[in-house]
């Protein structure tokens, strides 16, 4: 079970989830027709030395919605197809910010995302990953070889603590406009945790900032997805609870609605439209469950700004 001063390697617990989207996105930049490529995301599942991870990185195809025809693919399952959809949303998303001028970039519990590595950014961008200290190790071990395409620098912090303090101290600039990312992130913040992470991002934000984040509600996922998740897992010999590393949607704040109300502009997207306009066929197995999926952006204008 979650307690408030919980932490984890990238193997244990919330750490864990990083590798499941890892190992989907290594799944689909590897198919012919795929919509990214993330060429670190298999040599970072790799580099756990775990079979049980390797072999689910493998046999993704075993998560399908069902048993017959194409749907027995990732991308008949309706969570394999947000995941991917909104790694597509997220890459745009950064790419519209730095049309607009922000060289600053923010990757709240950025876990395994190696969008430092393989986007391409500007002279100038600094991007700061904020995670648990033994993820970031992790990462840098994995990723010793590599060269980041930008000034990443890591904040090694617990979300739940002085995080602000420590972004602070590796040179952010709260006077200039920042790119937020919270990517698969809200669901294991209690609600109060969410609604201090949200006011901590609205204060260092300066105007023309934005966030773009994804937040499942409890209805993203039937009793028979959740079952059939749990017997792939355990065939593949990867161990870990997932349904005890959520937080309830009950005790949380819509965030497109916390971002409303504070006056940010909100834009919502949908995980199905970002498919099916770049030529995905999404079964309608999987579009019930991404239908419960929130994707949006907010946006801090400066007065004529949109999104």
């Amino acid at each position: 079970m979650r307690t408030d001063d919980d932490s984890w390697d990238i193997t244990e617990s919330v750490g864990a989830t990083a590798l499941g989207v890892a190992a989907i996105r290594a799944y689909e930049s590897g198919q012919e027709d795929a919509l990214f490529q993330d060429p670190y995301a298999a040599k970072l599942v790799s580099a756990v030395g775990s079979d049980g991870w390797n072999n689910l990185m493998s046999g993704m195809r075993n998560l399908g919605d069902s048993e017959q025809g194409d749907d027995t693919d990732l991308r008949g399952w309706s969570m394999g197809s947000v995941l991917i959809a909104r790694t597509v949303y997220f890459d745009e998303y950064f790419a519209a910010a730095v049309r607009a001028g922000i060289r600053q970039i923010v990757i709240l519990a950025a876990g395994l995302d190696a969008r430092a590595y393989r986007l391409e950014w500007p002279s100038g961008t600094r991007i700061f990953e904020l995670d648990q200290p033994k993820v970031l190790a992790f990462k840098a071990r994995a990723l010793a070889d590599d060269e980041p395409a930008a000034d990443r620098r890591e904040v090694a912090v617990d979300l739940r603590q002085d995080w602000p303090k420590a972004l602070l101290d590796k040179g952010f600039e709260p006077g200039e406009p920042t790119a937020w990312l919270a990517e698969g992130l809200l669901r294991y913040l209690p609600g109060h945790a969410q609604d201090k992470l949200l006011e901590q991002v609205a204060e260092l934000s300066a105007p023309g900032s934005r966030i773009a984040l994804n937040l499942g509600t409890d209805k993203d996922m039937a009793d028979q997805f959740r079952e059939r998740r749990a017997k792939v897992m355990a065939d593949a010999g990867v161990k870990i609870d997932l349904e005890n590393l959520f937080y309830p949607w009950e005790d949380r704040k819509d965030p497109r609605t916390w971002f409303a109300m504070h006056q940010w502009l909100v834009t919502e997207g949908d995980p199905v439209a970002v498919l099916e306009d770049r030529g995905r066929t999404v079964p309608e197995t999987a579009k019930a469950g991404m239908g419960h999926h929130i994707l949006m952006t907010a946006l801090r204008p400066r007065g004529d700004d949109t999104l």
